[in-house]
């Protein structure tokens, strides 16, 4: 067995469960920022206790991400000794960055917010949850430049085997990285809209708090919209950017072979099964739709995967299903959030129709991780696009045995630690509001 291969599944392994968290985490530190300003303004305990009842769920996520992201960092020294030796000048001082800086005042703030209720003044309480929120959005900056790099190296000189930070501005600007990053934090604020819609339908369909529920079912529709339209648009725009950069990527997403002028977007498609270079079906043609898509210009030229050497093509069926479920649940959330703020204002008397807001919580789950295979796997074969294939990038000497068996025990401690934080934040949401106002922190 070929331990790239299982180096790979490894680090995709471990990037699924780290990014269950980061998300929530993303999303409901402003949403509890929200929330917390409320009741400094008016002094109702109602937003004080809806700050504490998320708070709680907001702490154990965070954790679980920590606990979860810290092999991350380990594998590019273990698994990757060879892509960290070529890339880690660029790679490496980004990601410090995000961990001197971004990191350290989002933890700090952190502690300081779940303790200082009642010990510090109530603005600079406040003022501490916002800075939490404003380090974790901050973090993911850091962390998606590095990411943009590999997608579109940029700001980098050649010096020997290695790549070395040439201009810092460079690749702080990198437009691949700026558009992930919008794409993701407003996928992240989407995925909180749905998962503090689903808690509170589910808690109102049992005519639990309902008022409490009510008020955040309210603001999380609010969240869930405003950002589903957002990501939508970000969503265009990064495809415009793929089209740009990395078009070999465009043409897996589309599933489209032949250079095309007036390319169209098959509605209906079934890729290849084998080694053809054709689709086994295409349907309902919308004619110039992928070329203005990607070019704003439905005329454009749109490079197919015949263009590109068959050695240099992503895997089609991974990266096309992945992109169609993405965007058409991108859609439908649009749609089910755009329901929600119609009826928000008697959502708590819709009782079995709360219950379709409880089956949407794992969605926006499924369209990040889907949108990460189509970020990561089309990109393949390339670590770094278009300088490092992926099979030159694991470290010598590794073993597949080696990289199988601790992907084994990674896969059981995740999984442990995943059913568990389910168990703990599970038990928080079914909670009575009004303990959170008893908590320890009180």
């Amino acid at each position: 067995m070929d331990p790239v291969i299982l180096s790979r599944l490894q680090f995709a392994l471990a990037t699924f469960f780290h990014f269950i968290y980061v998300p929530l985490t993303l999303g409901l530190a402003p949403f509890i920022a929200i929330m917390q300003t409320r009741y400094v303004r008016t002094g109702d305990e109602m937003y004080k206790m809806q700050a504490k009842f998320w708070g709680r769920i907001f702490l154990i996520n965070f954790a679980l991400g920590v606990v979860t992201g810290i092999t991350l960092e380990f594998q590019f020294g273990t698994n990757w000794a060879n892509y960290s030796k070529y890339v880690g000048d660029i790679f490496g001082s980004l990601l410090a960055i995000e961990a001197t800086v971004a990191f350290f005042l989002e933890s700090t703030f952190i502690a300081v917010w779940a303790f200082g209720w009642d010990r510090l003044p109530k603005k600079v309480h406040l003022l501490s949850i916002w800075l939490v929120s404003a380090a974790g959005v901050l973090s993911a900056l850091w962390i998606l430049i590095a990411n943009g790099f590999m997608q579109n190296p940029v700001g980098y000189a050649q010096e020997g085997q290695r790549l070395v930070l040439a201009s810092f501005t460079e690749a702080l600007a990198n437009p691949y990285g700026w558009h992930m990053y919008f794409h993701t934090v407003f996928g992240a604020f989407v995925l909180t809209g749905f998962l503090v819609m689903g808690v509170s339908a589910w808690r109102l369909f049992r005519n639990e708090n309902s008022s409490f529920f009510h008020v955040s079912f309210k603001l999380g529709a609010s969240f869930a919209f405003i950002f589903s339209i957002l990501t939508i648009l970000v969503g265009h725009q990064l495809g415009q950017v793929t089209a740009r950069y990395q078009p070999a990527k465009l043409a897996a997403m589309e599933a489209q072979w032949e250079t095309k002028a007036q390319a169209p977007m098959n509605l209906l498609v079934i890729p290849p099964f084998g080694d053809e270079e054709e689709n086994f079906y295409e349907g309902l043609a919308i004619p110039g739709l992928t070329s203005f898509l990607a070019a704003n210009d439905s005329n454009a030229t749109i490079q197919g995967l015949k263009a590109f050497p068959a050695q240099d093509r992503p895997p089609v069926w991974p990266v096309f299903l992945s992109f169609r479920l993405m965007a058409g649940l991108g859609f439908l959330f649009l749609g089910v959030s755009f329901l929600a703020m119609l009826l928000r204002g008697c959502v708590p008397n819709l009782r079995w129709l709360l219950l379709g807001f409880v089956v949407m919580i794992p969605l926006p789950y499924l369209a990040l991780q889907l949108g990460w295979v189509v970020t990561e796997v089309g990109r393949q074969p390339w670590v770094v696009y278009n300088l490092m294939r992926t099979s030159l990038a694991g470290s010598v000497g590794v073993d597949w045995y080696q990289v199988a068996g601790s992907l084994a025990v990674m896969g059981g401690i995740y999984t442990v630690l995943t059913l568990v934080g389910l168990f703990f934040m599970g038990k928080c949401a079914l909670s009575n509001p009004k303990t959170a106002l008893a908590g320890h922190s009180e």
